[in-house]
């Protein structure tokens, strides 16, 4: 796996945010009572981080080190505050559901996470592509939550009324805590047994080919010439 690869890997699956590293929890259980809602915290979350790495990665020569703290959650408030006014004026509606959680993006421990961890120690395009992997790993997470509580929770997909039937548990904050917490375990669960599966297959294959037998070395094209 080259640079890229791992860098991507590590946003979507190694460290995914909310169910490996359990980083945004206050935005994972108060934004996923709906698919909608979850993903579009999700993508503004995206949004934030992918310019935010960008911007300190550009300045991380230049912001001094005893500093840097104040620095990265000045740059990631100005962010948030031309998000917020970008959806107050384009998509009302989705502003309006995420409240006061739009704000607190901010203070989300991913997003100074990553600029302290990657962003101020990396190139500008590898600071980029993980915060792109990073959001949309955090995004897959909200996403997944908010269509499972909105299915048992509304019996409706993405606002789209399917039948009757709801549990009213799965759209309070104790619905929340469960469906987050088996999420979790599920995620962990299956990511550890594709991962071990992989690396037994790879030492297999490490096995097979140190104990495959030397070629023998061709033999001349051209005949020997006999002795005199």
């Amino acid at each position: 796996m080259n640079k890229y690869g791992k860098i991507t890997y590590d946003g979507l699956i190694t460290n995914n945010a909310s169910f490996k590293l359990v980083l945004g929890t206050c935005a994972a259980l108060g934004m996923s009572s709906s698919a909608i809602n979850g993903l579009g915290m999700g993508l503004s979350v995206t949004i934030v981080l992918l310019l935010s790495n960008v911007l300190i990665s550009l300045l991380r020569k230049v912001i001094p080190a005893t500093v840097r703290i104040p620095a990265f959650v000045v740059i990631i408030a100005t962010l948030v505050t031309i998000l917020r006014m970008a959806l107050d004026k384009f998509i009302p509606d989705l502003y309006e559901s995420m409240g006061v959680f739009l704000p607190l993006i901010v203070v989300n421990c991913l997003i100074l996470g990553r600029a302290e961890a990657f962003a101020s120690k990396q190139p500008v395009l590898d600071s980029a592509l993980d915060g792109v992997a990073s959001g949309l790993g955090f995004t897959f997470a909200l996403t997944v939550m908010g269509i499972i509580r909105e299915l048992l929770g509304a019996g409706s997909f993405f606002g789209l009324k399917l039948w009757e039937f709801s549990i009213g548990f799965f759209s309070n904050s104790a619905g929340a805590f469960f469906v987050y917490g088996i999420c979790i375990a599920l995620f962990v669960f299956i990511t550890d047994k594709v991962e071990k599966t992989f690396r037994k297959k790879k030492s297999q294959l490490l096995r097979v080919d140190a104990s495959a037998p030397l070629e023998a070395p061709a033999e001349s094209a051209e005949p020997a010439k006999e002795a005199e």
